[in-house]
């Protein structure tokens, strides 16, 4: 996140992954439920109902969140104590390993590997179990490539959590952009599983950090006394605005779909176009992971692009594999089309 905030801005930024940002116009009644104040000390009580609705729960197991970086900072500081083991994956998000050091944790690592298609493994989530761990996290899909997760090796992973005592911290946040996908929640599935979501990445209002829990109901009494001693109580003015927008979800989400439809066939026509390129091709969401075929660290080129084509994407090493870049798609198409034309052209250049 610290080279998110500083690395030099390029003409055509394919860098940042939310999408598009929803402006007041394209958000019908914005100006109108604009409100300063309001009862929200547990959270907006019609948007904790209103998220439950969304996604056939109940109240009682929504915590409201600053964003998904502060439900996943949230769910960790809920089930997690200094000296615990958190196991993330790798290639993999990094401010989740970020935030369990914070707190205290020892971070392990379990592989989803390129010539896997970066699919969840749960036999290699057991290797990496330790005596004291407390939290897996992933995401659905995988940030960086856009791949989703088998369900059958998710509920594996809940089994082998279940063993342990440990809990699976799910962050959703792509999920809903993703097409014909099951959305449903894996905290759905069982009590093992904690997911975390915000309305960013997938439908443009990464302004109001309106992010959410879902969990057992002992889990996020757990997650609103972390939040006590964070910021006590969320901003009323994002609450409310995040209710209106549940109230227009749906028409949010079709905005959705015609920027990232069209922006993922792009991208797809890019990488797959190049004879340099590799790629597991996603499932759809905001981001692509492509590589070098011939193994080579990819940073070189990143560097490269900036300077000569003045075209920014985000260096693997961010994500723990350096042989990768990632490609963000869900900015304006205009600016999508300028980018990858440039990388092509840093390709060719630096062949």
């Amino acid at each position: 996140m610290t080279w998110a905030k500083r690395h030099p801005r390029a003409r055509y930024d394919l860098t940042g992954s939310n999408l598009l940002p929803c402006s007041v116009d394209e958000f019908p009644g914005a100006r109108e439920a604009l409100e300063l104040w309001g009862p929200n000390d547990e959270g907006y009580a019609p948007l904790l109902a209103a998220i439950a609705a969304r996604y056939g729960t109940s109240a009682e197991r929504v915590a409201t969140a600053p964003g998904a970086s502060g439900a996943n900072f949230l769910a960790l500081a809920a089930l997690v104590r200094p000296g615990d083991t958190v196991l993330v994956e790798t290639p993999g998000y990094d401010p989740q390993a970020g935030a369990a050091r914070f707190l205290g944790a020892e971070v392990h690592t379990f592989a989803r590997a390129f010539e896997d298609g970066f699919a969840l493994d749960p036999g290699r989530v057991e290797a990496a179990l330790a005596p004291r761990t407390r939290a897996i996290v992933l995401t659905r899909p995988h940030n960086p490539s856009g791949v989703l997760p088998a369900l059958d090796a998710l509920d594996e992973i809940g089994r082998i959590a279940e063993r342990v005592g440990a809990r699976v911290i799910v962050d959703e946040v792509y999920l809903d952009a993703v097409p014909d996908a099951d959305t449903s929640p894996a905290a759905l599935r069982s009590d093992v599983f904690v997911t975390t979501n915000s309305l960013t990445k997938s439908y443009g209002l990464s302004g109001l950090r309106a992010g959410w829990v879902i969990a057992a109901p002992e889990v996020i009494r757990a997650v609103r006394r972390a939040r006590d001693v964070v910021d006590a109580v969320g901003a009323f003015p994002s609450e409310r605005l995040a209710l209106l927008a549940f109230e227009h979800i749906e028409a949010l989400r079709t905005r959705a779909r015609a920027i990232l439809d069209p922006n993922n066939a792009r991208v797809r026509a890019f990488v797959e176009g190049r004879k340099e390129l590799e790629w597991v091709r996603p499932a759809g969401g905001a981001v692509a992971f492509p590589r070098f075929r011939d193994g080579r660290a990819a940073e070189p080129f990143v560097r490269y692009a900036a300077e000569r084509e003045d075209v920014g994407v985000v260096p693997g090493r961010f994500f723990g594999d350096t042989r990768h870049f990632r490609i963000a798609m869900g900015g304006p198409t205009d600016a999508l089309e300028g980018g990858l034309a440039a990388l092509s052209r840093a390709l060719d250049e630096s062949a």
